[in-house]
């Protein structure tokens, strides 16, 4: 059997992509599609590369009921262009980044999370508030 990867984007890995990979498993997890797709998340900056999400991240999906907490950061490999069918950006500098990077030149590949919603940017609640990694959480819920 053949499974569909999916790889969230965002800068350092530590707030907005665990949290998409985190909601995007809970939503998988008990249905048909567990055993058919694999998600994951990753940085376009190699900042925090082993650490843990933000402990603001942590807590907000706690409170959602989804546990991000294991998770550690990675910084996004051109390999992964290979490995997941679906690469999804948290926000338009990270689909710029992505496209630049793509060896392949499958421009079509990396998309915007929200391209499936209401479409634009996931704002970057690092330097925010618990308001703020709440506006994040709902938009990605929405992606």
């Amino acid at each position: 059997m053949t499974e569909t990867g999916v790889l969230f984007v965002c800068t350092g890995n530590i707030c907005r992509s665990p949290t998409a990979e985190g909601i995007f498993i809970g939503r998988v997890r008990g249905t048909p599609l567990e055993e058919k797709v694999f998600a994951a998340s990753a940085g376009t900056h190699d900042y925090h590369a082993g650490d843990p999400p933000d402990i603001r991240a942590v807590r907000m999906a706690a409170r959602r009921g989804v546990d991000i907490s294991g998770l550690r950061a990675r910084h996004f490999k051109k390999s992964d262009f290979d490995s997941y069918d679906f690469i999804l950006a948290l926000d338009g500098g990270h689909l710029d980044i992505l496209r630049r990077m793509d060896p392949g030149g499958r421009r079509g590949k990396p998309q915007l999370l929200l391209s499936y919603a209401a479409g634009g940017d996931v704002p970057d609640p690092y330097y925010g508030g618990e308001d703020d990694f709440a506006r994040a959480y709902d938009l990605i819920e929405q992606g």
